[in-house]
C-alpha cells in the first residue's frame, strides 16, 4: 500500500520517474496527472498554491494511508551557493506572502515559496530578507497542508536556474490549470533570436536538474519502502 506521496507542478518534472505508467484518466480533464508506483503516489497538477492543493487532495483520496508527502520539482537559486543541476533538500520552508515558516525533516537549505516566477532582483530580495537559498511556487502550501494533517513533510528540489539568471517571458505561458504552454513558448522564442542563447542555457540546465531529481526521488521511494 502506498505510504508516500510525491507532488510536483509540471508533468515533465515527474516524467522520467513514472515512465511506463499511465496517468489516472478520470483526473486528466482536471489537469491532474496522477500515477501509481509501488509504494507511492506521484502527482503533477500545475504550478501554484491552488493546483498543488488539488494534487495533495487527489493523492490522499487515492491512497488514504499516505504518511509522508514530498514537494518535488525544479526551483531557482537565490544565491551563488546553489548551482544549476544541484539537488537540495530544504530544512526550512517559508511562505513569502504570509511569512509562515515550516521545518521539514531534513538538515539543509532554506526554501521560500512565492506566487510567481522570481526575477533576479526578487531573488536578491528573498535572500536578503529571508535568508532564502532557493525559491519555488508550491512547497510552503504543501508543508502547511501536510502539517495540518499530521503527515511527515519533505521538500526535494533541483536547481534549474542560477541566482543571476532570468527569462522574463516564462511567466506569460502558464495555463489556467497551472501548466506550461511549451508550444506557445517555443513559437514565441523562435520569433525572438535575442532570447535563443538564454533559452538553450535554461533548457540544458533544466534537463540536468531533472535527471538528478529523478535519481533523488527514486532514492526517496526506496527509503520509504524500508521504513
Amino acid at each position: 500500500m502506498p505510504n508516500l506521496a510525491i507532488l510536483a507542478a509540471l508533468p515533465r518534472e515527474i516524467a522520467a520517474l513514472v515512465r511506463g505508467t499511465g496517468p489516472d484518466k478520470d483526473l486528466l480533464p482536471q489537469g491532474i496527472h496522477l500515477h501509481r508506483l509501488p509504494g507511492s503516489i506521484v502527482v503533477a497538477a500545475g504550478m501554484g498554491s491552488h493546483r498543488v492543493t488539488l494534487a495533495l487532495e487527489s493523492a490522499l483520496k487515492s491512497a488514504p494511508e499516505i504518511t509522508t508527502v514530498i514537494s518535488a520539482g525544479l526551483a531557482g537559486a537565490c544565491t551563488a551557493r546553489l548551482s544549476p543541476g544541484a539537488i537540495t533538500e530544504a530544512a526550512m520552508i517559508v511562505d513569502a506572502q504570509s511569512g509562515e515558516r515550516h521545518r521539514a525533516a531534513a538538515e539543509g537549505t532554506t526554501l521560500i515559496t512565492t506566487h510567481a516566477i522570481a526575477s533576479v532582483q526578487e531573488k536578491i530580495r528573498l535572500a536578503a530578507t529571508y535568508g532564502a537559498d532557493l525559491v519555488d511556487m508550491e512547497a510552503a502550501t504543501v508543508a502547511r497542508l501536510a502539517t495540518a494533517r499530521g503527515l511527515r513533510f519533505r521538500a526535494i528540489k533541483a536547481i534549474s536556474d542560477a541566482h543571476d539568471f532570468e527569462l522574463a517571458s516564462l511567466s506569460h505561458f502558464a495555463t489556467h490549470h497551472g501548466h506550461f504552454r511549451t508550444g506557445a513558448f517555443a513559437l514565441h522564442t523562435a520569433l525572438r533570436p535575442q532570447t535563443w542563447r538564454k533559452t538553450v542555457h535554461l533548457g540544458r540546465n533544466s534537463n540536468r536538474a531533472l535527471a538528478a531529481l529523478t535519481v533523488a526521488l527514486k532514492d526517496a521511494i526506496e527509503e520509504s519502502a524500508l521504513n
